[in-house]
């Protein structure tokens, strides 16, 4: 049986795409590919995955009720990575019905098809955004997230309440992964990083918010692939001590878990923009604004109980995660 791979265009979701191949097995990619950010870069990262044979792309929206009931109809799914979403913080400010009509009607489609083939595994990307107006650090899968800044950050807990109901329901394994600021080759072009490395190299102005006052668990590529897999692989099940007078957020009685994949190694802004520069020799040019709506100064990931249950943690540092992709960047666009 195929995995579904949605997103399959996207930064992560090509990511995981060629890390199932490389390991033999049959991958559905798909993806709407649409114009959020350069469809380009899509595109160039699709040409990669539909050369190998075991993989095969569905070009259509996972709002498409009939058509998302059709493929799974025909595929019947054992196992599900769903990473296709409507991203971005300060997207969802302006266009608040593209994360509606992709994060929870796209996600709604995705559980039916589930519940629909009986899927043996459904593994979503969550975010650390769902820690919200949280401030103590660092962040735990045990700590209350009812509290979201942003419409995406409300969304993706939303993901995470549908998911519950769905596994206690219809006994569906479900596993929620909240990344922490995902980083590196053939990243997305909005990200901080893609958008550091192509002003500085242009000698042209950077916007740091916060004033520079921002630390992140930024988090390379590969170690977020890494505890994605690891997921799939084991099923959520419930959790034998879950106690309903003291119910704990982040496990239940039912087959439904969600997991922290961070570095838990917070950097200054301010460094991962030094990490930049010293790969391209040249010096930044700051334009230093305010802290933006819907934004949190600080991220912390707690991963103990990926740790613990998946036998990883995330390791690579920022030195070397900025550098390789600098070194990508550079090669992409042949500078």
């Amino acid at each position: 049986m195929a995995i579904l791979v949605t997103g399959a265009a996207g930064f992560i979701g090509s990511h995981v795409a060629q890390r199932l191949l490389a390991r033999g097995e049959t991958v559905v990619g798909l993806d709407n590919v649409n114009d959020y950010y350069d469809p380009r870069i899509k595109e160039a990262r699709l040409v990669k995955l539909v050369a190998q044979p075991n993989f095969s792309f569905l070009r259509m929206d996972i709002a498409d009720r009939s058509a998302m009931e059709a493929i799974f109809a025909q595929h019947r799914f054992e196992r599900v990575v769903h990473l296709a979403a409507q991203a971005g913080v300060r997207y969802s400010i302006t266009n608040p019905h593209a994360y509606v009509h992709s994060n929870i009607v796209g996600f709604q489609n995705i559980l039916e098809g589930c519940r629909a083939v009986e899927c043996q595994h459904l593994v979503y990307a969550s975010s650390s955004s769902v820690y919200g107006g949280n401030a103590k650090l660092p962040f735990s899968v045990h700590d209350n997230v009812d509290h979201p800044l942003s419409l995406y950050a409300a969304s993706k807990k939303a993901n995470e309440l549908f998911a519950h109901a769905y596994s206690n329901l219809f006994a569906l394994p479900t596993t929620g992964l909240r990344f922490f600021t995902v980083y590196g080759p053939w990243g997305r072009p909005d990200m901080a990083l893609f958008l550091f490395t192509k002003n500085i190299l242009e000698g042209k102005p950077i916007d740091v918010f916060n004033h520079g006052k921002h630390r992140r668990d930024f988090t390379y590529i590969d170690d977020i692939v890494e505890g994605i897999v690891r997921t799939l692989d084991r099923p959520a099940t419930a959790h034998p001590d879950f106690d309903a007078m003291q119910p704990d957020p982040g496990t239940s009685s039912v087959p439904w878990r969600v997991y922290n994949i961070g570095n838990s190694r917070p950097v200054d802004l301010l460094d991962y923009i030094g990490a930049v520069e010293k790969c391209v020799d040249r010096k930044a040019i700051m334009n230093l604004l305010p802290l933006q709506q819907g934004d949190v100064p600080d991220t912390m990931a707690d991963v103990q109980a990926l740790e613990q249950d998946m036998g990883y943690r995330p390791a690579t540092t920022v030195e070397v995660g900025v550098a390789r992709f600098v070194a990508w960047y550079r090669e992409y666009y042949k500078i």
